[in-house]
């Protein structure tokens, strides 16, 4: 029996007992390995597109020991820049491209163009102008109560510019979406304003019955530095888009933004880890089950206004495919195909001078440059 006790403890001890040449890790170093890759991203409110993108992130990119993806729930684009530029331990946002501009407008973080980078664009958002249909034109609704959203949402972002471009005066209020719309349907409010790709889950279970209507946007001069032109057709909602009718609107970037970390620090390193990652993985993100977003997604395309991550340049200039040139004749015929196709929007009255001034507005906007 002691013969067998001896055996037990003398092999309890090489468990308890490092062998000679090694060390135990310590807390400090078990904290520094479980930190070391991960890469933290503030996304959207739950049962939205960005929290999808950042999940999405996580699946396709988390490689063991390597890097690791935390997709965070966010509270708006103005609150994600925030957080980027603030909240510990945040390393990238998925924020609307027009925050930027809002940010500058409003003077709310100085600097703030030395500050903030972007890495890639992502896809475009529909903004979305729902109102009781005796509502029918976007200037009725001035002295009106139309609501915003959160102050630090993208869509109270998008609504202030969109009615302050546009000189309409309203009375902006904060619900939440849901509230908003049910608000809407009692005739609380006028309208909603509501940023989100087309077709929105939210307007899912409208009916006609519901007397709400899509109202349109015009693509006035004052929004082409920030917007697209984009439209709404009753396959896009039934109940509130008459039958054979275009509503015109206007849509948003979303943007993965980063703080400009100085070279060579380690959250620098960090963050240039994941752009290469990221950048060297996007494929994967074209296939199922992956989001039906990406599709949209060129990682060579440039945001008015913001200036990207220099390791999302470099990345480019190293590895992407040389852009195959577009024809300005056959861009020009794409680009006027795209106005006929409009019969019942503002487009099909403009000269052929505004047509051209616009065209012009167009090609400055692919290639970035800012007005």
């Amino acid at each position: 029996m002691s013969r067998i006790l001896w055996t037990v403890a003398w092999a309890l001890s090489l468990f308890m007992v490092p062998a000679q040449g090694f060390s135990a890790e310590t807390h400090d170093q078990r904290v520094a390995r479980a930190n070391n890759g991960t890469v933290s991203i503030i996304s959207g409110g739950i049962g939205g597109t960005y929290i999808r993108i950042a999940t999405d992130l996580a699946a396709v990119l988390d490689d063991r020991g390597t890097i690791r993806i935390l997709p965070i729930s966010g509270r708006g684009s103005l609150q994600n820049i925030r957080d980027i530029l603030y909240l510990k331990g945040i390393d990238v946002g998925i924020v609307q491209s027009d925050v930027l501009a809002y940010i500058k407008r409003e003077r709310l973080h100085p600097g703030i163009g030395k500050r903030l980078r972007y890495v890639s664009k992502l896809f475009n958002e529909e903004f979305h102008l729902l109102a009781r249909d005796t509502f029918t034109d976007i200037n009725r609704l001035a002295g009106q109560k139309v609501n915003f959203g959160d102050q630090d949402g993208g869509a109270h972002i998008t609504a202030s510019t969109v009615f302050d471009g546009l000189g309409i005066n309203v009375q902006p209020t904060t619900f939440d979406p849901a509230l908003a719309l049910d608000k809407l349907k009692k005739g609380e409010i006028a309208a909603m304003a509501f940023v989100a790709a087309k077709p929105a889950p939210l307007f899912d279970e409208l009916t006609k019955q519901d007397g709400l209507r899509l109202i349109a946007v015009p693509y006035s001069e004052a929004l082409q530095e920030y917007y697209l032109p984009s439209g709404f057709s009753d396959a896009d909602y039934t109940a509130l888009v008459q039958p054979g009718q275009q509503v015109d609107t206007v849509a948003v970037g979303a943007v993965m933004a980063v703080f400009n970390w100085g070279k060579g620090t380690r959250r620098y390193r960090k963050t240039q880890k994941f752009v290469e990652a990221f950048f060297s993985n996007f494929d994967q993100f074209l296939k199922a089950p992956r989001h039906r977003k990406w599709q949209e997604v060129n990682l060579a395309a440039q945001v008015p206004g913001w200036q990207r991550f220099d390791p999302a340049t470099k990345w480019l200039e190293k590895n992407a495919p040389a852009a195959k040139p577009v024809a300005a004749v056959d861009l020009e015929e794409t680009f006027q195909d795209f106005l006929a196709q409009q019969p019942n929007s503002d487009f099909a009255n403009l000269t052929p001078a505004q047509r051209q001034e616009l065209f012009q507005q167009f090609i400055r906007w692919r290639k970035g440059e800012t007005q």
